[in-house]
């Protein structure tokens, strides 16, 4: 299989080289070069029976790398089975126009919040109003700033259960059956709220950066011109019908939530500078395409994914704030008569024991003789230069 560090093993260093880049982003792609390599370092194990050896590398464990977030993502879905209630949940996308994606691009860390500020206000300000629903609600949501071609598409998704606690807290409020709050007042009260935050933003911080594009931006009279043109324009919020269980909600959860930009499996080819992926033509039947750009092209539009440092992409609003969980949580659950009981927490379970839990395999045994490993050696990792720099030797 072809993956994203085989590209950047090939084609890094000479991307940093012409495009100086930030070290937080620097060392995101070292992470995934080096990624279960001997950088890293590791162990060696052996069969006390047979005398089978087997070198394990360690992993990076960068929230960007593909190879990093498969066991990330069963431990996240064990620790919220005890936030789900047994009710059905809606699933609500918020997306910004596409006007927005430059400005976006230089000013991340300011957007991407006024995006999850927009987005969570909006639900919880609609939900609490007895027009539509007069409760408090309890959702997740995630940050996505891709689309299936790579390019930048600033969305978030969100997890709402169909109803919420009543305001006065002594019963639940189930919405209807198929139907949440209607998409055009979701719509209309997440562009107020949207471009609200980034006007505060703008005369408010004078660090956000305008260039190339968006230049003329600084100008205020410019800027104000571009808050109306947004203004006029109707901004795409969608909600999908509902899931059945909680079983599906975690299911649909565990492909959203540490998903990166791109998986390994999506890279078709990688030949003479040139890769080569799937995506799906949302705006042609959702058909299944290949794409082929430069890998300089393609590490491009990776690193545009990459986020600001410690940045939360993942976050809880309303009765899932660290505020609420506890008590109306817990008020939540009883009302709904939803069983005490708290399935196992495997956070802090090991790789090896997180496996056998999952798969049934245990790794710690020997795959000839089905006799205890032992770990016989710990490989140090190698001193290496990370991308775009090199080491200089006396």
């Amino acid at each position: 299989m072809i993956e994203v560090q085989d590209i950047l093993l090939k084609h890094g260093d000479e991307y940093i080289r012409k495009h100086r880049l930030p070290p937080h982003l620097r060392k995101v792609l070292s992470n995934i070069k080096d990624c279960r390599t001997s950088a890293l370092g590791g162990h060696i194990d052996e069969c006390e029976e047979c005398g089978h050896i087997r070198i394990s590398y360690n992993s990076c464990r960068d929230r960007h790398c593909p190879k990093c977030q498969t066991l990330a993502k069963e431990k996240w879905i064990e620790a919220r089975k005890n936030d789900l209630l047994p009710v059905s949940y809606f699933h609500v996308v918020f997306t910004i126009p596409q006007e927005l994606n430059f400005l976006v691009l230089t000013n991340q860390k300011e957007m991407y919040s006024i995006l999850f500020k927009a987005a969570s206000e909006t639900l919880l300000e609609l939900s609490r109003d007895r027009k539509y629903l007069g409760v408090e609600i309890v959702f997740t949501t995630i940050l996505h700033t891709w689309g299936q071609n790579l390019m930048n598409h600033p969305h978030i998704h969100c997890i709402v259960p169909s109803g919420g606690l009543s305001l006065d807290g002594t019963r639940w409020i189930s919405s209807r059956k198929k139907f949440f709050i209607p998409v055009k007042v979701l719509s209309k009260k997440f562009r107020g709220k949207f471009l609200y935050y980034l006007k505060k933003e703008y005369y408010n911080n004078p660090q956000l950066k305008f260039v190339n594009d968006i230049e003329d931006l600084k100008y205020k009279d410019v800027f104000q011109c571009f808050i109306d043109k947004l203004y006029k324009k109707n901004w795409i919020v969608y909600c999908k019908p509902p899931f059945g269980s909680a079983e599906h909600v975690l299911e649909y959860l565990g492909r959203y939530t540490h998903r990166v930009a791109i998986s390994n499996n999506r890279i078709v080819a990688f030949q003479n500078g040139y890769v080569v992926f799937k995506w799906r033509d949302y705006s042609d039947n959702n058909k299944e395409k290949f794409m082929t750009v430069t890998a300089e092209e393609f590490i491009r539009r990776f690193v545009m994914h990459i986020l600001p440092q410690k940045f939360v992409k993942i976050r809880h609003y309303g009765i899932l704030s660290n505020r609420n969980r506890v008590t109306k949580l817990t008020k939540c659950k009883r009302i709904l008569k939803v069983s005490s009981s708290k399935s196992e927490f495997i956070a802090k379970l090991s790789t090896a024991e997180l496996l056998l839990k999952l798969t049934g395999i245990d790794i710690n045994i020997c795959p000839y003789c089905k006799v205890k490993m032992s770990t016989r050696r710990k490989l140090q990792p190698k001193t290496c230069a990370p991308l775009g720099m090199t080491v200089k030797t006396a």
